[in-house]
């Protein structure tokens, strides 16, 4: 990664939806370059994809949390069981399998606190993996637009 292509991947995370025109204005470059620049950070898989940014609470999702969840036994067949058992249910946005005292650390979105105890007690309580569990309700979420790359 040069210095025009942390620019071009900047931009694209300011603005997805901008056109080859414009972000080559804005890094400073011609448009053909440009075009192959990002062909080229898609094909070195730097660029995975592109996204809409939604807000949960127009979608009747009031309620962030973060489950630490605990499981039993530990072994590769139950931690992909498990992973594929949670990104499967609606109210879950994101799976992290994490070390220390927890296994996983799953964020969820609901539309209330009546509603996260639901989901506790009829997706969870009832697995057999699940030796234990605690949430943290979120109660605000700053996420950095643009994520920069670090010198080595």
């Amino acid at each position: 990664m040069d210095d025009i292509d942390s620019a071009i991947v900047r931009e694209l995370q300011r603005d997805a939806r901008q056109t080859n025109r414009d972000l080559a204005r804005a890094v400073g470059i011609a448009p053909s370059t440009c075009l192959e620049r990002v062909r080229l950070l898609r094909e070195r898989g730097v660029l995975t994809g592109y996204h809409a940014e939604i807000d949960l609470a127009a979608l009747n999702r009031n309620v962030q949390a973060f489950l630490h969840v605990q499981v039993r036994p530990m072994s590769r067949d139950v931690i992909e069981g498990f992973k594929t058992y949670v990104t499967g249910l609606p109210e879950v946005l994101a799976v992290f399998v994490v070390a220390g005292g927890d296994d996983f650390l799953v964020q969820v979105a609901v539309p209330s606190v009546d509603a996260l105890h639901s989901f506790l007690m009829d997706r969870f309580s009832a697995r057999r993996e699940i030796v234990g569990f605690r949430s943290s309700v979120i109660y605000q979420h700053v996420r950095k637009p643009v994520i920069e790359p670090l010198s080595s």
